[in-house]
């Protein structure tokens, strides 16, 4: 297939506008004095607005696989709009986030999802439950960059591999420079061009000639049939999707780096609504290629053959832009799933670093890193995280399959562990319990995309909801063991020298609002500061300080957990080592 070289150039042009916006937001960033420390890079200095936030939460989970996905799911045979769930379900999952989630997790001033998880569980559990929030953020990568190397491919005749590596090489670029920053902005940007361009071109595919009216073809066609024998399997996959979308570090990075808790809410709601309307193109066009007869058009120079039936139905948005609109239009359309890629390989390398730089290397390993440190191990980090994503989009074929799986390890371990911490009092115990059973009731069910055999004999064999029914087991075990244990500590019945896991349960336990003490083998002291988190705004801050009488004549610093002067030391002189830093050096960032 001979490369087209107009398209080509437009895809470039489109690069580098990307990769110039991104740049302009890192110099845009330390113009205001932000600064480049991994904070910074990770929570965007908590200056995220409502307007940009709504946007780049939209466009984060707006992805290539979300608008490729989409279209695949409601042109495959036998699946169908009933079977699209994913669209719905995970604005469900951004609302119920808003309601549950965001605004605790703001008003304490969290840097990460897995922030709460190491206070109240400990570093090293923090750094157990990083694994699956990790294989999370890759595999959605991985999905997004294998749709876009589709897309290249069928419309450009680019080399599936080299449209993929040279994506993540543009992604990655951006990213390093400037962070969430970048991310930011480049999202608003994308955004309009998904939406243009998709919006642009299925006009011209609803008119093409091959086309049949697709309300004619509705009927037991793309809408789909619901087949009763497999009511299990949507229950299991939609509850996946509605409560496996929360526990994300993409999600929670635009929560936190948000300018106040209300409007971390807010976002939440505004883009659940954005993902619904982004979706429509999509579903359009997976009913158009349905619709279509492809013996009129030059696919596979009209032999009749339907993608389908040549088994390219994960390509058939690209298939459609390229045989049912003009050169020019197939263009337009290109630049939306580029941008709908970009907008989300670069939110969840970015988030996969940050939790790997802060939750395991800072809080987990070297407690006492430099500021410098951190910031040449976020760096590297990102090139790793870029790599291995990189590599999962090669080797893994089709994309609805992958983004649901993004979602399964996320939703049977880390939304339990996460729904306990923020709404409960679990510990340790009940938190490693939970792990370990919800991964064995998991991976009983099998794997096809790994060729995993279930080792499990579910009831009712494939139509059981075994990933439900695996995180409902986790949440029961993390609840059961925890309150047992604890229950046992405080009523003597152990002593207190078998708190193997340095709970300190016999003193009512960790809380998330305690600092970390040096290791896990230090029980948690509270801090007596009368601003212990930032919970909202700069402007706010500075309103709350002066009402309790403080001063910020001084012109300092402040991080996310520790807005006013040291805290008085603790009788054995242990530092507050991991979450904060040491002293007034460290005080009052965001003003």
């Amino acid at each position: 297939m001979a490369v087209n070289v107009p398209g080509l150039i437009s895809i470039i042009v489109f690069y580098l506008l990307i990769v110039a916006i991104g740049i302009w937001a890192a110099w845009r960033k330390r113009k205001k004095g932000a600064g480049s420390n991994s904070e910074t890079i990770m929570v965007a200095g908590r200056d995220i607005g409502l307007f940009v936030g709504c946007f780049t939460m939209t466009a984060t989970w707006v992805g290539g696989g979300y608008i490729n996905g989409t279209a695949e799911s409601v042109y495959t045979e036998g699946y169908g709009l009933v079977w699209t769930q994913a669209p719905w379900g995970y604005a469900c999952s951004l609302v119920l986030g808003g309601l549950f989630f965001a605004k605790p997790m703001r008003e304490k001033g969290y840097v990460t999802m897995l922030d709460p998880l190491q206070r109240k569980l400990g570093r090293r559990m923090g750094g157990v439950l990083f694994l699956p929030a990790l294989m999370g953020e890759l595999f959605w990568s991985a999905a997004i960059l294998s749709a876009l190397g589709s897309t290249l491919y069928v419309i450009l005749g680019l080399d599936n591999r080299a449209s993929v590596i040279v994506s993540a090489v543009i992604a990655l670029l951006y990213t390093i420079v400037g962070g969430l920053y970048s991310v930011a902005y480049t999202d608003v940007i994308q955004l309009f061009c998904i939406f243009i361009g998709l919006w642009i071109s299925v006009p011209f595919a609803l008119t093409e000639p091959a086309v049949s009216s697709i309300t004619e073809t509705a009927q037991d066609g793309w809408l789909g049939t619901w087949d009763t024998e497999s009511t299990g399997v949507w229950i299991d996959s939609a509850l996946l999707l509605m409560f496996g979308g929360i526990p994300w570090q993409v999600y929670f990075q635009r929560v936190l780096s948000s300018d106040s808790a209300k409007h971390a809410q807010l976002l939440s709601y505004i883009a659940a609504v954005g993902c619904i309307v982004m979706a429509i193109p999509s579903v359009i066009v997976g009913a158009i290629g349905y619709s279509t007869d492809w013996n009129q058009t030059l696919y596979y120079n009209g032999n009749g053959s339907s993608p389908e039936e040549m088994g390219e139905q994960r390509m058939i948005l690209p298939i459609v832009l390229q045989y049912l609109t003009p050169t020019a239009v197939s263009f337009i359309g290109l630049g939306a799933v580029s941008a709908a890629v970009m907008s989300s390989a670069d939110s969840s390398i970015l988030s996969a670093s940050s939790l790997f730089t802060r939750n395991v290397y800072k809080l987990a390993v070297r407690q006492e890193a430099s500021e410098k440190e951190l910031l040449w191990v976020m760096r590297g980090a990102i090139v790793i995280m870029t790599v291995l994503a990189t590599i999962l989009a090669l080797s893994i074929q089709s994309v609805y399959e992958l983004w649901y799986l993004s979602s399964d390890f996320v939703f049977v371990i880390l939304f339990p562990q996460l729904l306990c911490v923020i709404h409960t009092d679990p510990n340790t115990y009940g938190s490693l319990c939970a792990f370990i059973i919800g991964l064995i009731l998991r991976l009983g069910g099998g794997e096809p995309a790994f060729n995993l055999d279930p080792f499990i004999n579910y009831p009712g064999g494939k139509n059981f909801p075994y990933k439900t029914f695996a995180m409902i087991i986790s949440l029961i075990t993390i609840l059961v063991v925890s309150y047992g244990v604890k229950y046992l500590f405080v009523s003597k019945i152990l002593p207190e020298n078998f708190d193997i896991f340095d709970c300190n349960l016999a003193h009512g336990g960790r809380t998330i609002d305690q600092y970390l003490d040096g290791d896990d083998g230090e029980p948690s002291r509270p801090t007596t500061s009368k601003l212990a988190r930032s919970t909202s705004s700069a402007a706010e801050l500075r309103a709350r300080y002066h009402k309790e009488g403080g001063d910020f004549a001084t012109g300092q610093q402040t991080t996310s957990f520790h807005a006013d002067a040291a805290p008085p030391p603790y009788d054995e002189g242990v530092s507050n080592v991991g979450f904060e830093g040491d002293g007034a050096d460290m005080a009052k960032s965001e003003l």
